[in-house]
């Protein structure tokens, strides 16, 4: 039995979401074991074959549409990718970045031609996706970016930096977020699609050194004088790209608590399993009170945030998910994770700080939670402007 054992929400009681499911582990046991994911930690990104072993098995563009060479399934199968790759431990693969967060762009917002032109190609693998937001200068406050994608003839030259791009080693196809009116805020904004094969004055910076999520490459990316084409602007309309990254939002803040959440639940499963083996002053460390007090604690908390992630993906699929709503889910589970997996480190002894362990890797790879999609503290500003 799970450490955290809560009924089978009703949104994924389908036998054919549990076939999937099984299909997806079976994948990642097979494609992903041990060594081949020690071996992108190494090398500090996943290869390319990966990705498109990956397409071949139908993990890539689970929910786009099948007219665009997507499978027509739903968020659900989504999240079955997301669940099954943290649950098997394979580290450095950013499926929910390419397939919740980078392809709804093109299915909700992209013309005919840009969904016919480049999702079929995503969903094989052949190409694999980035996104530009941050900027040196700028983090959070997107409004801000000097990125800028201006009129040349029947196209755009895109000049600017950005840094801290996931995939950005490996990414072909980059969504840009871009100024076409520098004089303009918010709707001075607009995501130009580029693909980088060809691509003159694009250039790849170096891969970033982080503290953690080792196998997940992290780059910088300079554009000088990038040319694109005029229907490159994701919708065909400048000066909808603000309003194109703020309603995706919603669901990149959900994917998030849901990555946290299942980190939770594997940190808790490891310790309880750890602290039951190993042994100090001729018992179990599990049968010490502060160890039970301490995973005691965690479960009943822990337990309480899988309730409230179940309830906010019901509302997701129904679309119903609210902006703050999805904000507190962000905000309460990645800082629930934090502590979740600090106090399960600590059960561990010296153990928690070898990098052999698990509860290791969780404790540098959970870090970033509280920064990405947006900090926490925008969270609570989001929540509190809700008030």
């Amino acid at each position: 039995m799970a450490v955290i054992d809560v009924k089978e929400p009703e949104f994924m009681e389908d036998e054919e979401i549990s076939i999937f499911a099984d299909a997806v582990g079976k994948f990642y046991q097979q494609h992903a074991p041990e060594k081949r994911v020690l071996k992108w930690r190494d090398d500090g990104q996943v290869e390319r074959d990966f990705w498109r072993e990956a397409g071949e098995a139908g993990l890539l563009g689970a929910s786009v549409p099948e007219e665009y060479g997507g499978h027509g399934g739903d968020f659900r199968h989504e999240m079955v990718v997301i669940d099954q790759q943290a649950r098997h431990g394979v580290e450095g693969f950013s499926a929910s970045l390419h397939n919740t967060i980078i392809l709804p762009y093109l299915v909700r917002h992209g013309t005919e031609e840009q969904k016919k032109k480049y999702l079929p190609r995503l969903v094989s693998g052949d190409l694999v996706s980035a996104i530009a937001m941050t900027e040196p200068g700028t983090g959070s406050d997107l409004q801000s970016i000097t990125t800028t994608a201006l009129k040349d003839g029947n196209g755009y030259r895109i000049n600017g930096a950005k840094t801290y791009i996931s995939n950005g080693q490996i990414a072909d196809f980059i969504i840009v977020v871009a100024k076409t009116d520098p004089a303009e805020r918010a709707k001075g904004i607009s995501l130009m699609l580029l693909e980088t094969e060809g691509a003159e004055g694009f250039q790849r910076g170096k891969k970033l050194d982080k503290i953690g999520l080792d196998a997940q490459d992290t780059s910088e990316l300079f554009f000088d004088d990038v040319f694109v084409p005029s229907d490159a602007v994701l919708g065909g309309e400048e000066g909808k790209g603000f309003y194109q990254l703020m309603g995706e939002l919603p669901q990149e803040r959900l994917i998030i608590a849901m990555q946290s959440m299942t980190t939770i639940e594997r940190a808790l499963e490891e310790t309880v399993n750890f602290t039951k083996d190993r042994k100090a002053f001729g018992k179990t460390i599990w049968d010490f009170q502060n160890t039970q007090f301490t995973l005691a604690d965690l479960k009943a908390r822990g337990t309480a945030a899988r309730i409230f992630v179940n309830d906010c993906i019901a509302k997701h699929l129904k679309g119903e998910l609210d902006v703050p709503t999805a904000c507190m889910a962000k905000y309460w589970v990645t800082e629930l994770q934090g502590e979740v997996v600090d106090k399960c480190l600590q059960l561990h002894g010296g153990a928690g700080y070898i990098n052999d362990y698990p509860i290791a890797r969780m404790y540098r790879d959970s870090r970033i939670s509280r920064i990405f999609g947006g900090s926490n503290e925008i969270m609570k500003m989001v929540i509190a402007r809700s008030m």
